[in-house]
């Protein structure tokens, strides 16, 4: 075996195949398991136009990343070797000719973060060679490859991990997991309404990893980040080349516009070039309307199928994933599976089973809850006079229009506050919100609040109620003259959850 250079062979163009899970690699796991240390194997680095894929890497916070490259090399095949210093190789001692990942990872940091991150130390897999044999080599190569850069086939896990933190000493100050992952993973970053970034979950992450079936479903609880996986699950299927067209479909023309604003965001934080026109998010009338024009019909301003619409194929998209199906009409579902039977399509929290499940909300559970059997309009104005009087911001109230127009008339007479009334039917860039807002419950899909106040239960479904519920950070009080069942449902699911 003629090694001239080793550092060209480091070079050489890796192979997009996973790196198999050898003794080694289920030892780096075993580790990841037992400490603070974060493992990823076979992993893409998107950056612009490029992907870049890492076969192994380890996540330590408080030292840095890791890098790892297998070599099957034995004792045979090295022991006659003469490897000369390559004249230009790097004097550094994190580096062994990892320099092109490297400089991809500091380049992605200096772009979003402005910094050059973390430190970064490589390490080598050495399958077929073992302490002993390693070291009876020629002298060049364990000045190429010096002994603590490289882990043996008998390498014990304890001795691994010694020689890991051996690379550096702690530093408190080193940027925070989220920011490191969610910089170099952009594909698992999760973006809140503030910009702030966040890595995604075991169980979000697998839903973007996984295929998407013909008909699939997505269940998860409220505030699990839903609608922001359907955005990223779009991307990475745009970035893998698996689609030329998406369809997210969201309740309204105000929702529609929210989550486009989040896509930009993500987009923009990402630092990714992807044709953003692929990605199409739009109400169920707008896509009806669109299989309307095909077969020669006028538009119309709600969802109604026309029986024509069943009869007839409509390549919409190469993948439609439609939010919060639960909310939509059971006729509107039957017809995206008529149109999807051939595509794929994603319905998320469809009442049905899937194996597809997201159990944890990023909502605080610590939100007051209080039930009031009183005067609703009444009791409206007083909770809202003394919210507004410990300057709470983002009041919601949610009613039907009759309430709500009353309530708007008793605030602007008697508090001296104009509040401002949602039309979900409108754009996002011409609603004007204040510090109260008076919503419909048909029109609460993605607005935003720290206080909800729910009137008018006993007269929506239990599927806008629970979703309107749940949209309050800090607190919820409900209001009702009468006792029905949607109320008592609400209070013991409630009183329910505070026991567990």
């Amino acid at each position: 075996m003629n090694l001239t250079s080793l550092t060209s062979f480091f070079r050489k163009k890796q192979k997009s195949l996973s790196v198999p899970d050898t003794m080694l690699i289920k030892k780096l796991k075993g580790l990841s398991t037992q400490s603070d240390l974060l493992i990823y194997k076979d992993i893409n680095i998107y950056h612009h136009t490029s992907s870049y894929r890492i076969g192994l890497m380890l996540l330590d916070p408080k030292r840095g990343i890791y890098l790892f490259e297998t070599k099957e090399w034995t004792y045979d095949e090295l022991k006659s070797s003469n490897i000369q210093k390559a004249q230009n190789q790097d004097a550094n001692d994190n580096t062994l000719a990892f320099e092109n990942t490297q400089s991809i990872i500091r380049q992605k940091f200096n772009e979003i973060i402005h910094n050059d991150g973390v430190p970064i130390f490589n390490y080598l897999l050495m399958e077929n060679l073992n302490a002993d044999e390693y070291e009876h080599l020629n002298d060049s190569f364990k000045e190429l490859l010096p002994q603590e850069k490289v882990i043996f086939s008998d390498s014990l896990q304890t001795d691994i991990f010694k020689k890991l933190q051996s690379a550096s000493p702690q530093d408190p100050t080193l940027t925070s997991i989220d920011i490191i992952l969610g910089t170099l993973l952009v594909q698992y970053a999760m973006l809140d309404d503030d910009a702030n970034v966040y890595m995604s979950t075991k169980e979000q992450q697998n839903f973007i990893n996984s295929p998407l079936p013909t008909c699939s479903s997505l269940r998860g609880i409220y505030a699990s980040g839903k609608s922001t996986l359907l955005l990223l699950k779009s991307i990475l299927t745009l970035l893998e080349k698996d689609a030329q067209h998406i369809l997210i479909i969201k309740p309204t023309t105000f929702a529609c516009d929210t989550l486009k604003k989040k896509l930009l965001d993500i987009v923009e934080h990402a630092i990714i070039e992807i044709d953003l026109t692929a990605i199409e998010i739009i109400t169920p009338t707008e896509l009806i309307n669109r299989h309307r024009a095909k077969v020669a019909k006028g538009p119309i301003n709600h969802i109604e199928i026309d029986a024509k619409l069943m009869k007839k194929s409509f390549n919409a998209a190469d993948i439609i994933m439609c939010d919060d199906a639960n909310t939509l009409p059971a006729e509107f579902i039957s017809y995206l599976k008529h149109i999807q039977l051939k595509n794929r399509l994603l319905l998320v929290n469809e009442d049905s089973s899937s194996p597809l499940q997201l159990s944890k909300s990023f909502r605080g559970e610590n939100k007051e809850v209080r039930f009031y059997k009183t005067t609703p309009q009444a009791k409206a104005m007083r909770i809202i006079s003394r919210l507004l009087q410990s300057n709470a911001t983002d009041i919601v109230v949610v009613s039907n229009s009759i309430s709500g127009e009353k309530l708007k008339d008793d605030l602007v007479s008697y508090i001296k506050q104009t509040p401002q009334k949602l039309d979900s039917s409108l754009h996002l860039l011409n609603q004007d919100f204040g510090n109260i807002v008076l919503c419909s419950y048909a029109d609460i899909n993605s607005i935003k609040a720290n206080h909800i106040i729910l009137m008018d239960l006993c007269f929506n479904s239990e599927n806008s109620i629970e979703y309107a519920f749940n949209l309050a950070r800090l607190s919820v009080d409900v209001l009702y003259e009468e006792d029905c069942q949607e109320i008592t449902d609400l209070r013991n699911r409630y009183e329910q959850s505070s026991k567990e």
